[in-house]
């Protein structure tokens, strides 16, 4: 078993659309309309979307392979590129997207020690992250890795809104 992270470029647009399409919908297909669904996926992961997150400074995305095939990525964002105003001091984890064949190797792990690796190298004090509510097997997963429910937010999943939990895990 050969777990591997590389950082993504504009050259991976093409391979992050088909990663965040797959599987986005691989986890909240049954849970949403197919109408809300489309108009997410249209809207979060077109091509000139992603290509203007992939430049921005303040967002990293990473691929996670495992034995040398793309399983999911992780994408941080720090600064003005939080997805709520959390301040300087804290890094958002706004996306760890693995593939349904390749879960239960202990891949989410790898990308959220990669995050807090992120967070600690840039003197973060915070991580956190936004996760729907009905979510509950990632909910438990980042509760299992230290993260406490701190708050609440809105998620629009097309015209329908949702709510998220946010999660937060304190560094030092």
């Amino acid at each position: 078993m050969t777990i591997m992270i590389k950082k993504c470029t504009l050259e991976d647009l093409h391979i992050l659309q088909e990663i965040s399409y797959e599987t986005f919908n691989e986890t909240f297909k049954h849970q949403n309309s197919p109408e809300n669904m489309n108009a997410y996926l249209e809207k979060a992961f077109n091509l000139k979307q992603l290509e203007k997150e992939l430049a921005n400074i303040s967002s990293q995305f990473f691929f996670v392979y495992f034995n040398n095939k793309v399983a999911g990525y992780l994408k941080v964002n720090s600064n003005d590129a939080q997805s709520e105003e959390m301040g300087d001091e804290s890094l958002e984890m706004e996306r760890i997207y693995i593939k349904n064949k390749f879960q239960k190797h202990g891949l989410g792990k790898y990308l959220l020690n990669k995050a807090v690796e992120i967070a600690m190298e840039c003197n973060k004090e915070k991580i956190w992250l936004g996760v729907w509510e009905k979510n509950e097997n990632a909910i438990a997963f980042y509760k299992k890795m230290g993260f406490v429910h701190t708050g609440t937010h809105s998620f629009y999943m097309g015209d329908e809104e949702q709510m998220d939990f946010i999660m937060s895990k304190t560094l030092i």
